[in-house]
């Protein structure tokens, strides 16, 4: 994959505290994608303008138990 653009596939981790989010990071890089982790509170226009493929969201440790 010589000269390939990992720009082209863009991915982003919306954090909301997990402890897992660094590992899920490098999880997607190790697939060749390239990703960025941000803060669940990220701006309309920041996503815009960052324009990613896809969407991660990673949890608080107290989020899988919880009742809704």
């Amino acid at each position: 994959m010589a000269g390939a653009d990992i720009h082209s596939q863009k991915i982003l981790i919306l954090d909301f505290g997990s402890q897992y989010t660094q590992l899920i990071a490098r999880r997607v890089r190790e697939a060749g994608v390239y990703c960025e982790i941000w803060d669940y509170e990220v701006s309309q226009e920041n996503f815009d303008q960052f324009a990613p493929q896809g969407i991660i969201f990673s949890g608080s440790p107290e989020s899988a138990n919880k009742d809704y």
